[in-house]
């Protein structure tokens, strides 16, 4: 018989691996591009990373504190139950499996299918049927090669972490080292190379001689939010981790600070190589890697291929990780009738396996279903919803339990929590402005989440309960 408790395996080295590779994604290397072709200025750009990464920051030591209080597999599910309610808590349970994190898990198996298509070019599939739309906005046979193989990919990391999540998380560590060495060279050879103008990475002035706008820096820091996105994650195993209440808080704060430092250097290291101009064709094109096009100034053909390796080792590793620590969610849900009630078992090496088969079928499903940036936008703008509660709950636990034993406090309360909650709540409302179309499909995916509930409830409500 598998044992029914899930297995306290991870110290604080694991944590900060988790929250690390949760985070180092397809972000580092693509989306310098969409932030050039909105705000034209490559000094601009490096003031949005900066930005983004700052409001990351105060978003993780506001959830750093919640965490340490109430650490608990499900994450910010576990949370909101003591926070708010069950039903924000099924809410936030639902779009996580509808978009935040199973949207996360297909664009990042895309992209590492597009990068090893870079190098062994996939044979065509399907495409006679490449035409075929749902509704003019989705074509699940277009380029059906690549995405075929992300769904191998998804199918293939499932089975692994089947195994145990010790096991994975070794894994996610050898990977991460060789991420890290990558990003290294990149940065070393891009700074050293004779093709290097660092000067031309602070340039404040923009290519079309407009001002950047309040709105535009918004609409930029969504590419930025999404390669800083993956931090909470950490916490949808909190039931896992040693000492979770210390190494948790601890762990995000150190894997967030680590970062950032990288990004703003790798992204330096790409504005300083290529002209603003220059990123915003490779926006405009479509079909261009930024980071790609930096390395090939100074290695050519050699550098296309070593990135192209990277970005495949890169988003394998995240992938991995994403697939990992997501199907915690549910399996928590499962467990108190609120979701199907086969994903609350656990395989005979004490991991939710139909947690893990239901999220791969999902996540399948979505790698048809879009592009890349129509998957990264419509999960910044459902994901900021749920930040913004989080740090709203640092002020009602601070009021509810007062006198609770806190391993972390949020530095600069209350200031930095309020921070986040008015940048989530403008965020929000920019994006529909912005990109109507993805925030549509987002409200809608995740509005969905009201029926479930009530179907839920009383489907697998107990006799003589009451759902809170």
């Amino acid at each position: 018989m598998p044992s029914q408790q899930l297995s306290r395996s991870l110290g604080l080295q694991l944590v900060i691996v988790f929250v690390i590779g949760n985070i180092l994604g397809s972000g580092v290397y693509k989306k310098v591009a969409p932030m050039a072709a909105e705000l034209h200025s490559s000094g601009w750009v490096l003031v949005a990373w900066v930005i983004g990464g700052i409001i990351s920051l105060f978003g993780a030591l506001s959830y750093a504190e919640v965490a340490g209080l109430l650490a608990d597999t499900g994450g910010d599910y576990a949370y909101y139950k003591k926070i708010y309610n069950k039903f924000f808590a099924f809410q936030f349970g639902w779009s996580t499996f509808t978009i935040i994190q199973t949207a996360a898990i297909s664009s990042l198996a895309y992209v590492f299918s597009q990068s090893l298509h870079n190098l062994v070019h996939f044979p065509p599939m399907l495409e006679s049927l490449a035409e075929f739309n749902i509704a003019e906005q989705f074509y699940p046979f277009e380029n059906f090669n690549v995405k075929f193989v992300a769904i191998v990919l998804i199918l293939l990391l499932t089975i692994i972490n089947n195994f145990g999540l010790k096991t994975g998380a070794w894994m996610g560590t050898a990977i991460l080292l060789l991420v890290f060495a990558g990003l290294v060279v990149i940065i070393a050879f891009g700074f050293a190379s004779k093709e290097s103008d660092i000067s031309r990475a602070f340039i404040m002035e923009t290519t079309n001689n407009k001002p950047v706008t309040f709105s535009a820096m918004f609409t930029a820091m969504l590419a930025a939010f999404w390669a800083y996105q993956g931090w909470a994650s950490v916490g949808f195993v909190g039931g896992e981790a040693k000492n979770a209440n210390k190494n948790i808080p601890k762990g995000i704060a150190i894997g967030v600070f680590i970062v950032i430092a990288l990004y703003l250097l790798v992204n330096t290291a790409y504005l300083s190589l290529l002209p603003i101009s220059t990123l915003e064709e490779i926006h405009v094109s479509g079909n261009k890697i930024a980071a790609i096009e930096a390395v090939k100034t100074f290695w050519g053909r050699n550098g296309e291929v070593f990135i192209a390796i990277l970005i495949a080792v890169t988003t394998l590793g995240c992938t991995h990780v994403t697939i990992i620590s997501s199907c915690r969610v549910y399996y928590a849900m499962a467990k108190e009738g609120l979701f199907f009630r086969k994903v609350g078992k656990l395989n005979a090496f004490s991991v939710p396996g139909n947690s893990l088969l239901y999220q791969s079928i999902w996540a399948c499903i979505l790698v048809l279903s879009g592009t890349f940036d129509q998957l990264t936008d419509m999960i910044i703008f459902a994901v900021f919803v749920f930040y913004g509660a989080t740090a709203l709950g640092v002020f009602i636990l601070r009021k509810k339990m007062p006198d609770a034993p806190r391993p972390y406090k949020v530095w600069g309360y209350p200031i930095v929590p309020a921070i986040v909650i008015l940048i989530s709540g403008w965020l929000f409302i920019n994006t529909i402005y912005t990109r109507p179309v993805q925030a549509t499909y987002g409200l809608i995916l995740m509005l969905t989440g009201v029926p479930m509930w009530y179907w839920f409830s009383r489907k697998n409500k107990p006799a003589g309960s009451n759902q809170q």
